[in-house]
């Protein structure tokens, strides 16, 4: 196992808890709860912005001093409904008390206080098909650029069918060069239905300085802090993942990998 796959300390309570201290890099925070029916967390958020999603089951949120009772629908993930999703900024705190079995996922960036604390979702995220063939997935878009709901994060889903793979072709985020690209961290939470598949992603860079190739498994997350990041998963087994992304400038600008642009010009006609 290397630095980039980071396994679930365990199977209840706070299983991940990715900070910028730990992840190595400047930006983006990643947490997951893992709750039985009334069990509940709680955080400040200092100084990050917080994307509360309720990846799957329902909980009774407040953050911000707002409540914003019971949120969530998806008692599976792989019900492929919209995610129920709460904004906290900075500078205040949130709670959630699980009324089923949940599991909620906290997004974090830096940010200064000054936005207020709002739900975000599922209404105002459509579901988006991408690829052709074999590289075909489908996206909830969360929190990307076009929705100005946070000062940094930028969040989204994404369903790889049986079989597919997906962040592909290979592309990169990984120099602060707007409007040609933009400087982004990234994590993928990964889940497989059965849950006992696989999957697979590989974070490498050009120069080949960096060339990783991951077997993932039902909750990992991997660390992308640099170069291209495909991931596939096999026959018989479909992939969500939960991708949150913050840099310097919350824009979303990437290239795809000199050698494989061609996928992307061909299927973009």
């Amino acid at each position: 196992m290397t630095d980039l796959l980071r396994k679930p300390s365990g199977t209840s309570g706070k299983v991940h808890d990715i900070t910028p201290a730990t992840a190595g890099w400047g930006y983006v925070g990643f947490g997951l709860y893992r709750l039985k029916a009334g069990e509940s967390a709680a955080e400040p958020t200092g100084e990050t912005e917080v994307i509360l999603v309720l990846v799957e089951g329902k909980a009774t949120i407040s953050g911000g001093g707002k409540e914003f009772g019971e949120l969530g629908q998806r008692l599976s993930v792989f019900e492929k409904t919209p995610p129920h999703c709460v904004y906290v900024p900075a500078g205040s705190d949130w709670s959630a008390m699980a009324t089923t079995d949940c599991v909620l996922a906290i997004c974090t960036a830096p940010a200064m206080p000054g936005r207020e604390a709002q739900q975000i979702g599922p209404e105002g995220i459509s579901f988006v098909e991408r690829g052709k063939g074999a590289n075909t997935r489908h996206i909830y878009p969360i929190a990307m650029e076009d929705r100005d709901v946070a000062d940094s994060l930028l969040v989204t889903e994404v369903f790889t069918p049986s079989g597919n793979w997906s962040s592909y072709p290979p592309h990169r985020h990984d120099e602060d060069n707007f409007p040609e690209m933009t400087y982004l961290e990234e994590t993928y939470y990964h889940r497989l239905n059965p849950a006992q598949g696989f999957g697979f992603q590989r974070v490498f860079t050009e120069d080949g300085s960096l060339d990783e190739i991951m077997a993932v498994s039902d909750g990992d997350v991997v660390l992308v802090p640099r170069g291209h990041h495909p991931c596939g998963v096999p026959h018989g087994y479909e992939m969500y993942y939960l991708n949150v992304m913050a840099g310097p400038l919350r824009k979303w600008r990437f290239q795809n990998h000199p050698e494989h642009d061609w996928i992307y010009q061909r299927d973009s006609q």
